[in-house]
């Protein structure tokens, strides 16, 4: 095979494929036991969850999956998760301490509910990322039923009390595509703090990854 076009084929493998450095590790918990949430959004989370550690040994966050997903559709295009419908609760999230969200804004230490959005196609969400689709974060205690169902006005609205701004407060999706070890945390090409693992759907798994360090490009 000719060398450029060797060359060629190693760029887009190192491209598509996320980049194991020395980011942070995963390692198991137990059960989510925040006192701010509902009793029914505890049931609903699997009793395993997972710390994310930095390189340096400090907890970044805590995160809890869904007991399942019931799985949706949607046929947004540039959405990446088309099987996940809108306003789907994917996760919980809590951070010991202080921490930034996908713009930049600030996210008070406590605990969040991650749901499922997708970028109305309005022109107000372009260039925060090429991935359509992202997590909006909710304070625990403002979601107490993880089967409520929202529409993308009123889940901004809720996710405005995390970012306590005019701007709801997000985290970035990744496609799950190359990556290899469930459950992981790596740092990707723009050098973002990446969670990947399955989630249940029924009798199934299926992939999520989204950020949790690092902002979108300006």
């Amino acid at each position: 095979m000719p060398s450029k076009l060797l060359a060629f084929f190693f760029l887009l493998l190192t491209i598509s494929l996320p980049v194991l450095a020395d980011g942070g590790k995963v390692e198991s918990i137990g059960a989510f036991a925040d006192a701010s949430a509902s009793e029914g959004l505890k049931k609903a989370l699997d009793p395993k969850g997972y710390r994310v550690l930095l390189a340096d040994g400090s907890v970044l966050c805590e995160i809890w999956l869904p007991t399942a997903i019931v799985s949706g559709k949607t046929d947004a295009q540039g959405a990446t998760y088309t099987w996940l419908a809108e306003s789907s609760l994917v996760a919980v999230i809590s951070f010991p301490k202080s921490a930034v969200d996908f713009r930049k804004q600030a996210i008070k230490p406590g605990s969040y509910t991650l749901r499922y959005a997708i970028h109305p196609q309005d022109g107000n969400h372009l260039g925060i990322s090429p991935i359509r689709d992202f997590l909006l974060l909710v304070p625990v205690a403002s979601d107490p039923d993880p089967t409520s169902k929202f529409k993308f006005e009123e889940l901004t609205a809720l996710s405005k009390k995390a970012s306590g701004t005019n701007h709801p407060s997000p985290l970035s999706i990744v496609s799950p595509d190359g990556i290899t070890s469930w459950p992981s945390v790596f740092e990707d090409e723009n050098n973002h703090l990446v969670f990947a693992a399955k989630v249940k759907t029924g009798s199934s798994e299926t992939p999520v990854a989204f950020v949790v360090k690092g902002v979108a490009e300006q």
